[in-house]
């Protein structure tokens, strides 16, 4: 284990880093920037919307997963940059995978808030 800070002071540096991750992923990244904005569009709506709880937390996972692929999509590609600029053909393929990770979890948001959807409104 490397030397560094433990228990409450670790978590506390932890949570600082991440923080600094979420602002550089907001200030460098416009899908990321995008996403952010449907979360806060969605959310509410979420949270308001007269469903059970269960779909509450479906639509709501939803969105959050999408953030957290994009982040991972985001991390990759600053990894696969800094490598170098010249073009490889695994650096094009990594990439690519990460965007359509991306692309399949906005498909479940599409898929998850579409159901809800037709599960309410069909009761209506």
């Amino acid at each position: 284990m490397k030397p560094g800070k433990t228990g409450l002071a670790r978590i506390i540096a932890a949570s600082g880093y991440s923080m600094q991750g979420l602002k550089a992923a907001y200030r460098h990244e416009a899908a990321f920037r995008q996403e952010c904005w449907l979360v806060i569009i969605l959310l509410p709506v979420a949270l308001l919307w007269p469903v059970s709880l269960i779909a509450k937390i479906l639509l709501i996972s939803s969105l959050m997963l999408v953030l957290i692929v994009e982040l991972f999509n985001s991390a990759l590609e600053a990894v696969v940059d800094r490598i170098g600029p010249e073009y490889h053909e695994l650096s094009g393929r990594a990439k690519d995978i990460g965007s359509a990770a991306v692309l399949l979890a906005l498909l479940l948001v599409l898929i998850t808030w579409g159901l809800v959807g037709w599960d309410y409104f069909s009761t209506r």
